[in-house]
């Protein structure tokens, strides 16, 4: 029987990461913002997908229904128009940016809304 000892030393890592994810403080202010929406009742579920090219969370009224906001994190577009989207349920782009709590204020809008 023949063996070999390969080093992982001498394994090339990837400047690429296999998956994008949210950092704990990007984390910390998105659940902050779910927490104050479930407690006002609007919002009831959340899924998180860490995928290749961005992170994505969203957020349901049901968990049986479509998302109603998904909060994304596209590194590719961070030297753009900045990584960071609240895009609503038809795809628009609500609100984008490079501060992921700058964006989040979209939320502080839709809160506090007076209606008539």
């Amino acid at each position: 029987m023949n063996s070999s000892v390969i080093s992982l030393h001498s394994r090339k890592r990837s400047n690429t990461p296999s998956q994008t994810a949210f950092n704990r403080q990007e984390l910390n202010l998105i659940l902050s913002i779910y927490g104050q929406m479930v407690a006002k009742g609007e919002w009831k579920d959340y899924a998180i997908d860490f995928l290749k090219d961005k992170a994505v969370f969203s957020v349901f009224r049901r968990a049986t229904e479509h998302p109603l906001y998904r909060i994304e994190k596209t590194p590719a577009l961070r030297q753009k128009q900045g990584q960071f989207a609240v895009i609503a349920p038809g795809g628009l782009i609500l609100k984008r940016g490079h501060d992921l709590k700058t964006v989040l204020k979209i939320f502080d809008r839709l809160r506090f809304k007076v209606e008539r």
